[in-house]
Formats: structure tokens, C-alpha cells, sequence
């Protein structure tokens, strides 16, 4: 079957088409995306702008010809923290369904962090043994642990990296008061959660997602995307602990500089690098492995697994 995927987050909208069948692992066939920010289009409620909203819409609209253009027989989309956090969420989404005739499904944090591991598990298989997995989004980050394909540990906080970019980061480079205050912003939101995980077990291994960690891993050594998937990368600690004051240094001009870093992700990379610090420091983890599969691929596994057989 091939199917459309809309990844509704809180920078990007992402079109995915993917070969998908049971037994197999999904083959994508076409990608797109849109920066769409939702989280920077918001009301002094905290509610999505008409703007924005429109755009949504139109792009949806696009996305659903492009699928049918490409012969997708099914159409997903699902929506992450911006809609899910936004008071007019619900309507925004009522009217997209009502204008394109799409149904968006809205996942909560706890459906993020289970689903990201899903994807994780079936990419480094069972030999992998128990999983740690980590990813940071726009709006939140995501953490779960286990042994199974289902964790026994999926816990989700507001530590994204462009939520504490808008809230904390905006002077271009920031004060050291303002990186001060965002490093204790996420020891401390995630000194709330990071027990349950602890005692849950220790991993085998420790696995990354999301475009933050992969810029990260590529500024601190990486190889680059064009090498494939199946090239090993990895982020450690140590790189983190040199590369927070370097990033905190530089304008986001310089960011974007670095090898990996697009023009449109280098404002929130230092937001990201703190927070990777924070999660790998309170968890004890040296060292992560770069995961190529997440949230999207955990999506169409999880209707890869529905399909009759």
C-alpha cells in the first residue's frame, strides 16, 4: 500500500509518501515540507493566527493532490504540540477537516514518546536490547524506556527547543543570565521525570532522534546525511560540554554556518544543545546513537501492524 503522511509540528509540516507493507520496512517515495512555525503564529492566548491556520490549510489541500498525483491509497496526518497546546486547536483543525476534508489526529506527549520508540526498536531490532530514547521537538521532549516494543517508561515535557528559544533565547547571541536560566529551566523539568526512567533500568544502548540531535552529532563530527542512513552517528557528552558555550558565543549567523545547520534551524540549535546536555547529564548517558527513524516512521509502523494480513 502506498500511503500519504502529514506530520503537523510545531516548525515544520512534513508530506511523507512511503511504500508500506507488512513485514517490510516503509519505502519512502516522496517527501516535502513547509516552515510553516506554527508556534511563532500565535495570539496572546496562545491561539494559532488566521495566518497561519490558512496556510495550513493550503497546504493540506496541496499535500492531499500530491498524494493522489503519486498513487496514495490512504492519507495520514497527525498534529504534535503547537495544535495540541493552542486553546484553538480544535478549531482549527475542525475547519481544516471541513475544508479539505482531511481528519487530523492529535497525539499527545506520552503518544509522541511511544511511538518515537516503536520506530527506534524496529530500526536497531531486539538484538538492541533495552532502549533509552530521546527526541527533541519544537514544543517538547520526548523520552521513553523499555525492553519491548511497547515502553514501559514514556514520559513527555515542555522542554522543546523552539518553545524555550521564543521564551528565553531571543538576543542574537544571548545573555549568559538567559542561557543560565534555560540550563535551570531543564535540569529542573526534567529532574521531575528522569526518576522514572532511572528505575525502570539501565539501557543497552541510547538512542537520539529529531533534527536537532542529528545537527548536533554532525557539528560535533558526524558524517553528513548524504552518506545514508546506515552510517553509524553518534553524540556524545563530552561534545555537548564543548559545544553549549561555543553555540552560546554565536549569533545565529554563525550557527548557520556549521556544517548541518540550515539558516531556519540555527536559532533553536543552542536551546537544543542545552537540553541534550541536561537529559544525558541527569540520566548518566556518555554517549547516544543517531536514530534515522522517528515519530513519522512510528506513525505508518503502527499502520503497517493494523493492516489485515
Amino acid at each position: 500500500m502506498r500511503l500519504g503522511v502529514l506530520d503537523i509540528g510545531s516548525n515544520t509540516v512534513h508530506l511523507l509518501i512511503v511504500d508500506a507493507h507488512a513485514g517490510a520496512a516503509p519505502l519512502p517515495a516522496w517527501k516535502s515540507k513547509i516552515a510553516l512555525r506554527l508556534a511563532e503564529h500565535l495570539e496572546p492566548d496562545g491561539s494559532i493566527d488566521a495566518d497561519a491556520a490558512e496556510r495550513l490549510v493550503d497546504f493540506i489541500r496541496e499535500a492531499q493532490l500530491t498524494a493522489e498525483d503519486l498513487g496514495a491509497a490512504e492519507f495520514l496526518a497527525f498534529a504534535t504540540s503547537a495544535i495540541r497546546e493552542a486553546p484553538n486547536g480544535a478549531r482549527v483543525l475542525a475547519d481544516v477537516r471541513d475544508r479539505t476534508g482531511v481528519e487530523v489526529e492529535v497525539l499527545s506527549g506520552s503518544d509522541e514518546a511511544r511511538l518515537t520508540f516503536l520506530a527506534v526498536r524496529r530500526w536497531f531490532g531486539w538484538s538492541a536490547g533495552r532502549l533509552l530514547v530521546l527526541d527533541i521537538g519544537g514544543g517538547s521532549l520526548e523520552l521513553a524506556a523499555g525492553d519491548d516494543e511497547e515502553p514501559e517508561v514514556a514520559v513527555s515535557v515542555p522542554l522543546g527547543a523552539g518553545r524555550l528559544t521564543r521564551e528565553f533565547l531571543g538576543a542574537n547571541p544571548p545573555s549568559s543570565d538567559d542561557v543560565r536560566e534555560v540550563r535551570r529551566i531543564a535540569r529542573a523539568s526534567l529532574g521531575s521525570v528522569v526518576g522514572r526512567l532511572l528505575r525502570s533500568g539501565d539501557p543497552r544502548i541510547s538512542v537520539a532522534t529529531s533534527k536537532t540531535f542529528r545537527q548536533l552529532a554532525r557539528i560535533a563530527g558526524a558524517a553528513p546525511s548524504s552518506e545514508g542512513f546506515h552510517v553509524r552517528r553518534t553524540l556524545s557528552r563530552d561534545d555537548l560540554r564543548t559545544w553549549v558555550p561555543k553555540l552560546a558565543d554565536m549569533s545565529t549567523a554563525e550557527r548557520s554556518r556549521l556544517p548541518g545547520v540550515s539558516e531556519s534551524r540555527a536559532p533553536q540549535l543552542l536551546a537544543g544543545a542545552i537540553v541534550a546536555e541536561a537529559a544525558m547529564d541527569l540520566l548518566g548517558v556518555d554517549e547516544v546513537e543517531i536514530g534515522p527513524w522517528a515519530l513519522r516512521e512510528g506513525v505508518i509502523l503502527r499502520r503497517i501492524d493494523s493492516m489485515e494480513p
